[in-house]
């Protein structure tokens, strides 16, 4: 208290000598004015004090501010920059959910610090606010539920006027929902009709099913196949989801429906997998699997085969091959008396698959690039930055090319791609000559003249794409599938999920919506003519009514 006494007396006295003039301070006695002196030195040092310590917390918040800034730049490059080699598309997007989160959660500490000198500062007059990018608009095809709001009094509220208000419009916003997965029941009454005269009993025969004298429909088994295979949720997790709408379905009860499924589906697969072999042009790649060997008490490797057609194909298609092992004869096996050109990588395995059948073999630019973009991260490469850069160009023709016909393609190669392809290769072999002998970019380069028949295939035919990326983007289901259900259970699961997938995965690329395409075809297959089941397959089917 005697502080602040003190310090409201000498705020009092300073106030009182700063209406006094040049010959009132003159007057005063030397006493006096070391008092003043004193007094006005006490003031400057606090509020040096205070402007010290605003200029602290300034800094602090500067230095906050900065490396939140630091932060939100890095994400975004992440997220929105040159797509890094050293991981792959399936891992970016596991990790794409965590970055936005991420991203969201500095932008709300970035506004907090910046506070309310940024929420209250107006723009200047001749500076335009920053527009905020625009909201789309919720699908048209979605329900809506209206709720009105309008004020409990619509009399002006202005004293002395009392008059009725006119509505003269409204505002709408529209709020996102869901409700979770609504299980219902199909109730089938049949009616039994007898003739008393003749003993004769008259009734409307069961309809075939999926699955004889079973509880699920087809749109629940569609959905068990669909949570299983593209959504990759185990069976354990399925039943617990379940359980929350009070419906028990036992995990093994799941698996026997989907086993059914699946079986139902194979006549289906076999015509499927006739028509991706159609193509005159296929892409083919392989990843492995984790498959349960009981009588080891362990798991072991399996490989599940990925056959697509071509990318520029008006027809897409993919068939998957579940297989024991990544020997070339499994792939033989599958393709038959296939003939084509079948873009792959230069796996071992696929010499024994083109020598066959007169095949032609057509290489992976992606898979050489990515050799010398391994030596520009670790090594800092010259010739490898420049090896990526004139593939960049061959690249960029790629996407101006994509839309077009497969011969108007095949011209626009030769005109302007060939002649990059042409020097690229005689710089590579410049290049060899001067580099030692079992260095990493002598194996980079040696990767692409080794194979650079199978890499240019793509100036003959305007129909084979000049990577194996397409192939690749159809096998990363199985890559994000077993990190969820970690291995199949028998070579038989493992072949029955190819047939699912191939389906499904197939419908995806025509454009369906694949529940309910799995759904009506489930619905349908049991009383469909073998002379018609085309009418089924991904690029035929149509939805009914």
């Amino acid at each position: 208290m005697v502080t602040q006494a003190m310090a409201l007396h000498n705020e009092t006295m300073l106030d009182s000598l700063a209406g006094l003039n040049v010959q009132d301070l003159q007057g005063l006695s030397p006493d006096a004015w070391a008092e003043v002196a004193a007094q006005m030195l006490a003031r400057i040092g606090e509020q040096s004090e205070f402007i010290a310590q605003q200029a602290q917390l300034i800094k602090f918040k500067d230095v906050k501010i900065e490396r939140i800034m630091f932060e939100l730049a890095r994400l975004k490059a992440y997220r929105f920059g040159a797509r890094t080699e050293r991981m792959d598309a399936g891992q970016r997007q596991m990790f794409e959910e965590t970055l936005a989160e991420d991203q969201a959660s500095l932008e709300a500490q970035l506004t907090a610090l910046q506070g309310e000198q940024a929420a209250s500062s107006a723009p200047p007059p001749d500076e335009k606010p920053a527009l905020k990018p625009r909201r789309a608009l919720l699908p048209d095809h979605l329900r809506r539920v209206d709720y009105s709001h309008e004020p409990a009094n619509t009399t002006c509220p202005t004293p002395g006027c009392g008059q009725a208000m006119a509505r003269i419009g409204e505002d709408i916003t529209e709020k996102l929902d869901v409700v979770p997965a609504e299980f219902f029941v199909h109730r089938h009454i049949r009616g039994k009709w007898a003739c008393r005269c003749c003993q004769i009993l008259v009734q409307q025969p069961v309809a075939p099913q999926i699955i004889d004298k079973g509880i699920p429909a087809s749109g629940l088994i569609a959905h068990v196949l669909v949570s299983r295979f593209v959504d990759h949720l185990p069976y354990y997790r399925q039943e617990s989801i379940n359980a929350r709408s009070n419906v028990h379905t036992p995990r093994s009860t799941l698996a026997s429906w989907s086993g059914q499924g699946g079986a139902a589906l194979q006549p289906l697969f076999d015509v499927h997998r006739e028509f991706i072999l159609q193509s005159n042009v296929l892409h083919a790649d392989e990843t492995p699997v984790r498959l349960l060997d009981p009588g080891a008490g362990k798991t072991k490797r399996a490989y599940v085969w990925a056959y697509a057609r071509s990318k520029f194909d008006p027809l897409p298609g993919v068939a998957y091959d579940f297989c024991l092992g990544r020997g070339g004869k499994y792939a033989v096996a599958f393709l038959g008396d296939w003939c084509g050109t079948l873009v792959r990588d230069e796996f071992r395995g696929y010499d024994s698959v083109v020598k066959l059948h007169e095949r032609k073999a057509a290489g992976c630019l992606a898979h050489a690039r990515r050799k010398f973009d391994e030596l520009i991260k670790d090594n800092q490469s010259p010739v490898a930055l420049e090896a990526v850069q004139r593939i960049a160009l061959i690249f960029r023709i790629e996407r101006e090319v994509h839309s077009l016909s497969i011969e108007e393609r095949l011209a626009v190669r030769q005109s302007r791609s060939k002649p990059l392809w042409k020097e690229m290769h005689v710089w590579l072999q410049l290049e060899r000559a001067r580099v030692p002998n079992g260095s990493g970019i002598a194996g980079a380069i040696d990767y692409s003249l080794n194979h650079w028949d199978a890499l240019t295939e793509n100036l003959s035919n305007g129909n084979v794409a000049v990577d194996n990326n397409h192939c690749e983007n159809q096998i990363r289901p199985w890559a994000l599938g077993r990190k969820a259900w970690l291995f199949a259970g028998s070579e038989l699961a493992g072949q029955r999920a190819a047939i699912v997938m191939s389906l499904v995965m197939s419908a995806k690329l025509n454009g369906h919506d694949l529940w309910a395409y799995l759904k009506d075809v489930l619905e349908r297959i049991p009383t469909q003519p073998n002379s018609r089941i085309e009418e089924l397959l991904p690029h035929c089917w149509k939805p009914q009514g």
